[in-house]
Order: C-alpha cells, then structure tokens, then sequence
C-alpha cells in the first residue's frame, strides 16, 4: 500500500471522518462503520485532503487530463482543494471547475463556476463517495449538454465495495455505463487490514470485535 494511503487511513480516523460503531445509512442498512468527510472544516483539514486526491490523481492519471470537475456541493471544495494540491505538490497546473445548483438570474448567469467546459477537455471528476452512481449520471448529463468533454475518470475518497439495492457494485455499475474508470483514495478492505489492531498515537481505533463486524457486513452487502 502506498505511503499516501496509509496516512490517509490515520488522518481519517485521527479527524474522526471514519468512525466504528452502529450508523444507519441512507440506504436503510445499518453500517458498523461511517465516514464523513464533512468534517473537515479547517484550512489545515482541507489543505490536507486536497493533497490525498492529488495523490490519487498522480498515481492513477499522471498527466493525461485538463480538468478537475467537482458537481456541487460537496464536489465544489475538492475541486479547488485538489487542484491547488497538484499545483503545490506536484507542479501540475490544472483547471478547476464546479456546477451551480440553480442558474443565477443576475451577473454572469452561467452554470459553471471556474474553467467553462470546452470541446476536448479531458476532464476528472471528484467527489466524496459513490452509492448507487445517481448523482454521477445526472452530473456527466448536465457537462454532455455543455461541452463534448473527454471523461478520463471519476475519483473518490473510499470505496464502500458495497452492492446497490439492485445488488449491482456500483463502480462496475458506473464504469460500465459511463466508460470511464473509478478510483478511491482507499477502499473498505484496505481501511481494515491497516488499521486492525494498530496503535496510532496511542488508539486502537479498530479491533478484532469490529474488524468482525465489517466482515459480515461486507458478506451480506459487499462485491
């Protein structure tokens, strides 16, 4: 595993963006575990998680893209993040851009914020996580109704490896439809194998009780 994973893995559990217990999620499934990346709130927090997707983007696409496309709202502040990550990081100057939900009826009245999409540009799309694809559909039909883009992937921060509720794994189901690959930052099966017993800063924040509980979860629900 690289290196940038693992401090991935600790950096989520250190900001408490994953956590180990009983949530029920939108799904209705009830989840030993939850991740949030809502929670980073800081410039610091932020900063860091920008540097993580352009890890991820360096490692998966190198150089082969123009764009960083992030679909609001959450999409917007990864977008910036992560480009200003490549730029600081990686010396790779890229675009960013994101969609508005509603189209003002002042000022410049335009749909996108940032980069205007043009004809060609090879464009990544980023967001948090992946349930069943919807909103990636829904967002890949709103940038194909503004420019004839060159889609070279969509990439995440964790990769549930769950089953949709029509029991499809929704990366598949998302590469398969839309012809582009799907990346996470880390996946559920990395997530646990790391941090099973391992002592961070003086935590265990994963046992061999929880560790338990993923894995049967993952035999009724995951891919």
């Amino acid at each position: 595993m690289q290196d940038y994973k693992k401090e991935f893995i600790e950096f989520l559990v250190k900001n408490n963006a994953l956590q180990f217990g009983e949530f029920t999620l939108k799904s209705g499934r009830v989840s030993p575990y939850f991740i949030n990346t809502g929670v980073f709130e800081t410039g610091m927090a932020i900063d860091r998680l920008g540097y993580f997707f352009a890890s991820l983007i360096k490692d998966e696409f190198n150089e082969e893209f123009d764009v960083v496309f992030g679909p609001a709202y959450k999409g917007i502040s990864l977008a910036v993040t992560t480009t200003i990550s490549l730029n600081k990081d990686y010396d790779m100057d890229k675009y960013y851009s994101f969609n508005r939900k509603e189209i003002k009826d002042h000022g410049d009245k335009k749909i996108l914020v940032g980069h205007v999409l043009e004809d060609n540009d090879r464009l990544i799309m980023i967001d948090d996580v992946v349930t069943d694809g919807g909103t990636k559909f829904e967002t890949v039909e709103l940038i194909n109704k503004l420019a004839q883009v060159k889609y070279v992937g969509l990439v995440v921060a964790v990769n549930r490896r769950e089953k949709t509720k029509d029991g499809l794994d929704a990366f598949l189901n998302i590469e398969e439809k839309l012809k582009f690959p799907v990346k996470a930052i880390v996946t559920i099966n990395e997530i646990r194998d790391y941090l099973i017993e391992r002592e961070i800063d003086g935590t265990v924040y994963l046992n061999k009780e929880k560790a338990k509980e993923i894995d049967k979860y993952l035999e009724e629900y995951g891919v």
